[in-house]
């Protein structure tokens, strides 16, 4: 015989069981408001790898999206950023990418064009004068066609981020001419376009993966390199060179790619979310670069660790006739298209 208190026990348990079940019913949320007590497999993670410093454009805005996407999403969509190459050198982020082995990485747009050669239009040397002409190019229609082409490779493009415009350095002598660039052994990366660029110029391109371009240069293995002022400042490339020269010959940004299956497969929710918060950091990021860019100017010219040399406008019209050839490249290539559309070219037309 079992006692009073053992069937009032029961009954308790059964009720508060009850009381649960039908509270469970009633909740509108499926998930606390703290989801960060979920386990990883419960929650929405997105791993976002890429290759250059902390403390440069990318890294920043990279650091900001995930902060602003746990705060919105009260912890339920993590985005883990990996930099430095972390987790995939440059030429593995893309395969990872496609593998899903990365949901999200932010190459330079040079970095694609293997996948899609068109966009080596953005590699052309002296093709934007400014940040603006390069966003008015990409929202237009030229640049929304090279955006479309990403679907059938199983990506999605959900923006692009500026890091600023290349100069160069080298350690035997001032760049001022195209003609000091003859033998001159050079750092690029990966673009057919750029690699043009400087074999008309008599230079001798050598691709190089950006993390270990220090290596190389300690070496002596190559003679110069373009790049930005934050990714030169961020790296020390500058305390192996003697000389730069601010040419801004061409834009480097980064195109803001995802998974498309698993772009996809998000909530539409998620989405909206994660698209949100890449406009506001985008807009950040614009001005941060540039902001960035032009500090690191500013210490390199106090440091007197270098010698610089900012090409003239009769500097630059040299420059632009000398790589004419590699205009009549792409469009021996491509077509006229891209190139017409280009900012430059519309106002000669208009």
């Amino acid at each position: 015989m079992y006692s009073v208190s053992h069937y009032f026990r029961i009954s308790f348990f059964l009720l508060a069981g009850m009381s649960i079940l039908l509270l469970a019913g009633c909740r509108t949320e499926p998930y606390p408001k703290d989801f960060e007590q979920l386990s990883e497999d419960e929650r929405i993670v997105i791993r976002f790898s890429h290759v250059v410093g902390e403390d440069t454009p990318k890294g920043l805005a990279a650091r900001k999206f995930a902060q602003l996407v746990k705060e919105r999403s009260n912890g339920y969509v993590e985005v883990q950023v990996f930099p430095n190459g972390f987790l995939y050198k440059d030429g593995e982020e893309m395969e990872a990418l496609l593998n899903g082995d990365v949901q999200m990485i932010a190459p330079a747009t040079s970095k694609v064009t293997s996948l899609i050669p068109e966009w080596s239009v953005m590699d052309l040397p002296f093709a934007f004068n400014s940040y603006e002409e390069v966003h008015q190019y990409i929202n237009g229609p030229a640049g929304k066609k090279l955006i479309s082409m990403f679907d059938s490779h199983g990506l999605q493009m959900l923006g692009l981020w500026d890091n600023g415009f290349k100069q160069m350095t080298n350690r035997n002598f001032p760049i001022h001419t195209p003609e000091d660039l003859r033998q001159l052994r050079m750092r690029i990366m990966p673009s057919e376009i750029i690699s043009k660029q400087f074999l008309v110029s008599g230079a001798i391109p050598k691709e190089i993966d950006f993390n270990i371009v220090f290596h190389h240069l300690e070496n002596g293995d190559v003679d110069g390199q373009e790049n930005t002022l934050s990714n030169i400042a961020s790296k020390n490339l500058h305390l192996l060179q003697n000389y730069l020269t601010i040419s801004n010959h061409g834009y480097l940004g980064y195109v803001l790619l995802v998974n498309k299956e698993f772009w996809e497969d998000l909530p539409e929710s998620v989405r909206d979310l994660i698209a949100d918060a890449l406009l506001e950091v985008s807009e950040w990021e614009w001005k941060n670069a540039h902001k960035l860019n032009a500090e690191k100017l500013d210490e390199l010219e106090r440091c007197k660790c270098i010698d610089i040399y900012h090409l003239t406008e009769e500097d630059r019209k040299l420059w632009e006739q000398s790589f004419q050839p590699v205009y009549e490249y792409y469009e021996d290539r491509f077509g006229t298209e891209y190139i017409k559309a280009l900012p430059k070219n519309k106002k000669e037309a208009d």
